[in-house]
């Protein structure tokens, strides 16, 4: 038997037992007690150490339960042997010096990501949320796999008012994303191939890829993917963002939506995956109308959607519509799915557009929004001078491309910038392919989360950071 140095504290808020366990499973962790070492009886050391047996007994029972110890009869408590369950291995030294050092700090970030959290409707979506909790009880079970069917009719009633999407409520799948949505659809949709935009955002193609579905980039031009390109692909899918391409901001015109749903039509098992991407923030005119809408129901289109940037990016609420052709298959593969949205949010969701919140919601939000880029773009052009910058994107959407002609060029654009605490990505970042075709002196401003008072010191700042590097 050994002798235990053990130090209990009756004033701590940690009961006595609680302690004794501590201390003595961390003894065994480190290896001062070692594997065979007899502890003392339970009367012996409740002694020494001035507490009652009970307390002893419960932290040994602790202990055996847990595997510290074994209780042998007639002979007392012993330390099983004690081996870590995840030992700790050595990272490679190069491994260490790969992982990127983390970002400094920047008073303004123009990342594309973000919105005004500010502009959430906080008191009316609390008001639904709060009234669903009291009386909702029955959301509390599972719902409609494919999304409660109260709030698909509103999705219809919604998506053909300003989309012109034309669909039934079971042609709509509502899903904790657009990325969980495309994921699924390309496993539906297996032993495709799919073209992409290049530039474009790449988690779709990576979503795509991931998903077993190889994809081929295809070049955008001012009036958006190039259909020699798409056509010399080989692919039978077409991943597209019409309405608002990004990052270049460009709208595919009504001429190129006709030619692509017509290269969809050719060919049987040739699909159109279409992002409706920022298309509820147009500030010139109303948007054109879906490639969906044009193509109608049995059309060869699947039209994507979220309410991440209307709302909020953690408001995982997203839906597609399938064209009845594909509905059957959906349905054989993924119809067993529980649906990844919580009920309370797809009601609080369906109340809202029920009521007009959202639509008067979206119209504050495009009135802000419209004004923030105003104020962003004369800034800048008074800045640099308006014949000395090009601005891109104002039409629609929540960022400006920014060309500055002569400036120093993109990286050293980007390290400048953040030298005065801004931070701003560029545009060869979104080129998968062909980066050399990249416009020089090119670089993306996010401004759906600066403030209207920050404007001018952050045109100040860009302006300090680029102009004394101008060749």
């Amino acid at each position: 038997m050994i002798e235990l140095t053990v130090c209990l504290d009756p004033a701590a808020s940690r009961p006595l037992y609680q302690q004794l366990y501590d201390s003595l499973a961390e003894q065994i962790r480190s290896g001062r007690l070692k594997s065979g070492d007899r502890l003392p009886g339970k009367r012996s050391l409740a002694s020494q150490l001035a507490v009652a047996v009970n307390t002893v007994d419960t932290a040994y029972q602790m202990l055996v339960a847990e595997g510290y110890l074994e209780a042998r009869a007639r002979s007392g408590f012993f330390v099983l042997e004690y081996t870590d369950i995840l030992p700790q291995a050595g990272v490679p030294a190069a491994e260490k010096e790969s992982s990127p050092p983390p970002a400094p700090p920047a008073r303004f970030d123009l990342s594309t990501g973000s919105v005004d959290t500010a502009l959430f409707p906080f008191r009316t979506w609390g008001r639904i949320q709060k009234e669903l909790l009291y009386n909702g009880s029955g959301l509390l079970s599972h719902g409609h796999r494919q999304g409660d069917p109260e709030l698909r009719r509103e999705l219809t009633k919604y998506l053909r008012s300003y989309r012109g999407v034309v669909c039934s409520p079971e042609q709509i799948v509502v899903g904790a994303g657009v990325e969980y949505l495309l994921g699924l659809l390309a496993q539906l949709l297996g032993g495709s191939t799919a073209a992409v935009e290049n530039p474009g955002y790449d988690r779709p193609r990576m979503i795509l890829e991931n998903n077993g579905l190889p994809c081929r980039c295809v070049d955008i031009d001012g009036e958006g993917l190039d259909l020699a390109g798409l056509e010399a692909s080989g692919a039978n899918l077409c991943y597209v963002t019409p309405s608002h391409h990004f990052p270049t901001g460009v709208t595919m015109r009504l001429g190129r939506r006709t030619r692509l749903l017509r290269w969809a039509a050719e060919k049987e098992g040739r699909y159109i995956l279409e992002d409706d991407y920022d298309a509820e923030f147009r500030f010139d005119m109303r948007p054109l109308p879906s490639l969906q809408g044009m193509a109608g129901p049995d059309g060869p289109v699947v039209y994507l959607c979220t309410f991440s940037k209307s709302l909020a990016p953690s408001i995982r609420i997203a839906c597609m519509v399938l064209p009845r052709p594909l509905l059957g298959a959906y349905r054989a593969a993924f119809g067993s799915y529980s649906n990844t949205v919580s009920r309370f949010e797809q009601q609080t969701l369906r109340l809202f557009l029920e009521g007009g919140y959202f639509t008067r919601h979206l119209a504050r939000m495009r009135g802000v929004y419209k004004v923030r880029m105003e104020k962003l773009a004369a800034a800048l052009e008074e800045a640099f001078g308006k014949k000395s910058i090009r601005l891109t994107g104002r039409h629609t959407g929540l960022h400006l491309l920014l060309e500055l002609p002569g400036g120093p060029g993109e990286r050293e654009m980007i390290a400048a910038a953040l030298e005065q605490g801004v931070r701003v990505k560029g545009l060869s970042e979104y080129f998968m392919e062909k980066k050399e075709a990249c416009p020089e002196n090119s670089v993306i401003l996010g401004y759906a989360s600066l403030k209207d008072e920050e404007i001018p010191e952050l045109a100040a700042a860009l302006k300090k950071a680029w102009n004394r590097r101008r060749s």
